[in-house]
């Protein structure tokens, strides 16, 4: 169980690193990482990386649409992980 959860802590690192590295390329007028990957990034448990991303490093916080999916997002992912969580507690995995 400690595994899971340090995966997710990890995996929630990542999410918020790419939000960085997005703003980075960004202000250096470099390739950009698609809105669609953000969102699945986020939708795939990584929405309280990229939703701190947003917040710590100004990046994508005046768009509508990230405004109201990634808080979706991170919604989803607590709702599944309290669900993961109980599922892999009853079979003790």
């Amino acid at each position: 169980m400690k595994v899971f959860w340090l995966i997710i802590f990890v995996w929630n690192i990542i999410t918020f690193a790419i939000m960085g590295i997005d703003k980075y390329k960004a202000t250096h007028e470099k390739w950009r990482i698609k809105e669609r990957t953000l969102f699945l990034l986020s939708f795939l448990l990584g929405g309280i990386g990229v939703f701190c991303g947003m917040y710590i490093f100004h990046h994508k916080t005046k768009h509508i649409s990230f405004k109201v999916l990634v808080p979706l997002a991170v919604f989803t992912n607590i709702l599944s992980l309290y669900f993961l969580h109980k599922i892999l507690s009853i079979n003790h995995f």
